[in-house]
């Protein structure tokens, strides 16, 4: 009688502590891609193992000791290793950059030939006011305007004694204000004819100076 109660305690006994185990063998659960929370009955060959990593990777992930003793409790976050998006994000921000660099290197020689034009014009155009030729002294200056008197020989030309300045010659006329004319003697009127220290200058009849009459030293190019 004895030996079958003792039997029977046994079996109970075993049976207490399977139903146990069954019950305390829990999957950690994941709180994220890269968390999981520890339940009982977990440990970190069982969490390892589900995340398809190898218990010394979860321990170097934790900062724990490789080889160690694993002392975990329920409730506990544990970090799974393969956390790679700040690196990502990183890589991502570099090429940014290196993009806008490459962007900026790419505008340079536009911007360089914007430049050379700019200083090459500039040079052109004080070229162009610094011309000198021979002079021919003082001659007094009027304006007047081809198209009011129904011509249209334009206005780039000086009408002038042509006894003095022939038909074509280029005439550089600086007028007393520093106002700096180039023109080409093409018409002589009676005006010029008869006054050869005189010149008559075209010009629209809304740029013609105020006072009318003035003075200009003339040069011949």
């Amino acid at each position: 009688m004895k030996k079958v109660l003792s039997i029977a305690l046994v079996s109970t006994m075993a049976l207490t502590a399977i139903a146990t185990s069954t019950k305390t063998a829990q999957a950690a659960v994941l709180l994220d891609s890269n968390h999981v929370q520890v339940e009982a009955g977990d440990t970190y060959k069982s969490i390892a193992a589900n995340a398809g990593v190898t218990i010394a990777e979860l321990e170097q992930a934790n900062g724990r000791e490789v080889g160690g003793f694993d002392l975990i409790f329920p409730g506990e976050t544990v970090t799974l290793p393969g956390v790679t998006t700040p690196a990502t994000t990183q890589d991502t921000t570099a090429t940014q950059t290196q993009a806008a660099a490459e962007d900026t290197s790419y505008q340079a020689p536009a911007q360089q030939a914007t430049q050379t034009q700019a200083t090459t014009q500039s040079a052109t155009q004080t070229q162009t006011t610094t011309q000198t030729g021979t002079s021919q002294g003082t001659f007094k200056i009027s304006f007047y305007d081809p198209a009011v008197l129904g011509s249209n020989m334009g206005y780039s030309g000086v009408a002038a004694n042509l006894s003095v300045f022939p038909k074509g010659t280029t005439l550089k006329i600086t007028l007393s204000d520093g106002t700096v004319l180039i023109r080409t003697v093409n018409d002589t009127g009676t005006f010029a004819y008869s006054n050869p220290n005189q010149l008559d200058v075209a010009m629209p009849n809304n740029q013609i100076p105020s006072y009318g009459v003035t003075t200009a030293s003339v040069e011949v190019l």
